[in-house]
């Protein structure tokens, strides 16, 4: 098991940070996602080139601004992770930190992909891109995506 940390300072309101990347629905600020189904509640089907994984929603707070979710089914076949999301006011700006607990061979993958996705929402929000889409290319890496959007569902 290995921990890695992925993130950046957005220049952008942390309530609107939050409304993207906390919405459980919207996949479409993650670099890679064709799309996702729901396949219980809590459970959603993530499909990007040549896979598909199962996400479930752990915890959601709205007030702490922070969601952990972890991969439980699919082709990536992790023995271990969770990851959670959090945004952070930072004055005018956002503090957004995406932290991983996942198997040993796959932490720097993963991390490294999710450092693409918040770096690509970073020039969505800041307006130096008209779409995250825009920012990517197909040869890029892409990490599992964030699962958000509802409360806690530990229980």
């Amino acid at each position: 098991m290995a921990e890695a940390r992925a993130e950046t300072m957005i220049d952008r309101p942390a309530d609107e940070v939050w409304a993207i990347v906390g919405d459980f629905s919207n996949v479409d600020w993650i670099l890679g996602v064709d799309g996702c189904r729901f396949v219980e509640e809590t459970d959603r089907v993530v499909s990007m080139p040549g896979m598909e994984f199962t996400e479930r929603l752990l915890r959601c707070d709205d007030t702490r601004r922070a969601l952990t979710y972890s991969v439980v089914g699919g082709v990536l076949e992790l023995e271990e992770h969770e990851a959670t999301i959090t945004v952070n006011p930072h004055g005018s700006a956002s503090q957004v930190t995406w932290d991983v607990i996942t198997d040993d061979d796959m932490v720097d993958d993963l991390n490294d992909g999710y450092q693409h996705v918040l770096d690509a929402l970073k020039a969505m929000l800041e307006g130096r891109s008209g779409s995250v889409a825009e920012t990517s290319s197909g040869s890029e890496r892409s990490p599992t995506p964030v699962a958000a959007g509802a409360t806690d569902m530990s229980t």
